[in-house]
């Protein structure tokens, strides 16, 4: 058990240095564009502001413990959809690029949706085990509570952690092994909804258009893809070499968040990238691992949703940056530049630590009794 959450944390470690490198790498870069406009350790203070608020969080959450987390996931739930709330507010809420997803404070900025990825499947497995089993009614009751939050997060809009939500939920009912009638319908139902409202939505249907065919609109949203695929192209095997990218030179959007794994391709080549994809691989084996050793259901849940949190939302944005995927608008995990994702990322960890620590002591425990 110290072997896998040692591996885990290494290679977190890892991919956050290498993160932390590009971040300062791609904002030197704005220098050259803006002038004394931007610092060229603007981004690498912030990003280290926002790893030292999520460490210093992620400390009190493992003294506390994942149980009594747990137990408090109904509170965190209303929290949080007050905090949803709050982005529609004016002059509380901000609105970046059309989509009012943050909450401003000075210079800094908190996005609610993201703690809302842990927390609404968190109040979902707390739910689940605090009975033996949930029939048809109590489970749609738990769904029509849970789908407040997800509505103010489509509403933002913010359809990729609507879509990461809805696809961890998959995995969960999974886990819990709730049965495929009580939630195949329901959730069917609210894709359809979903599915429906983004449609409408002229952002979605220009996301779908620009991933067909990006070469229809270099100029404007097929800018950052058509990008992205020449940069990481560029890139070649060995890559050009740390520092010397062309496309962060104001070339592609967005280089320092949702595709700065682009720059990283482009300057450490296909090696580099797949040693990213390697980091990310340990992680994820080592999370499951660690689930698969728990002793109590609630340990298991937890530590294989905050796994697949991390994973999923890895391959997403990997997927996007290699055109696999359509734009989801979703960061790198402990990489990309975006302060709420990594302090919510590190509570996670910190949540798999405490499972780990508990389970080790439950293990010791028996083995004494023995």
């Amino acid at each position: 058990m110290n072997k896998s959450i040692l591996v885990f944390l290494i290679s977190t470690a890892i991919v956050f240095s290498f993160g932390v490198i590009m971040v300062f790498n791609t904002t030197s870069a704005e220098v050259l564009n803006k002038s004394l406009e931007v610092s060229t350790h603007s981004g690498l203070i912030k990003q280290l502001i926002y790893a030292f608020i999520g460490l210093s969080l992620g400390v009190c959450v493992f003294i506390i413990g994942y149980e009594k987390i747990l137990k408090m996931s109904p509170l965190l739930l209303g929290l949080c959809v007050l905090t949803l709330i709050l982005v529609f507010v004016p002059k509380i809420g901000q609105s970046i690029n059309g989509a009012k997803r943050w909450i401003g404070f000075a210079k800094y900025t908190i996005q609610p949706s993201e703690f809302a990825k842990y927390i609404i499947p968190m109040f979902f497995i707390y739910k689940k085990t605090e009975t033996y089993s949930i029939d048809f009614v109590t489970f749609i009751k738990i769904l029509t509570i849970l789908s407040i939050p997800i509505l103010l997060i489509l509403l933002e809009p913010d359809t990729g952690s609507t879509i990461i939500i809805l696809t961890t939920f998959i995995a969960v009912f999974f886990l819990t092994r709730i049965k495929v009638l009580y939630w195949g319908v329901p959730l069917l139902v609210l894709f359809l909804v979903g599915a429906t409202l983004a449609y409408n939505m002229n952002h979605v249907r220009n996301r779908i258009t620009v991933y067909m065919h990006p070469e229809r609109d270099i100029k404007g949203k097929g800018h950052q893809p058509y990008q992205a695929k020449i940069a990481v192209g560029s890139g070649k095997f060995m890559g050009r070499g740390l520092g010397e990218s062309l496309q962060k030179l104001d070339y592609l959007p967005e280089a320092r968040n949702d595709y700065i794994a682009a720059i990283y391709a482009e300057e450490t080549g296909f090696l580099g990238i797949s040693v990213l994809v390697a980091l990310y691989l340990s992680m994820a084996v080592s999370g499951f691992y660690i689930a698969s050793k728990s002793i109590d259901k609630r340990g298991f849940y937890l530590a294989s949703l905050i796994t697949f949190l991390i994973s999923f939302q890895a391959f997403l944005n990997l997927g996007v940056v290699s055109n696999l995927l359509p734009s989801k608008g979703v960061t790198l995990p402990f990489f990309s530049q975006g302060g709420t994702s990594l302090i919510v990322n590190i509570i996670g960890v910190s949540l798999l630590i405490s499972i780990a620590a508990k389970n080790r002591k439950k293990w010791e425990n028996i083995k004494e009794k023995s």
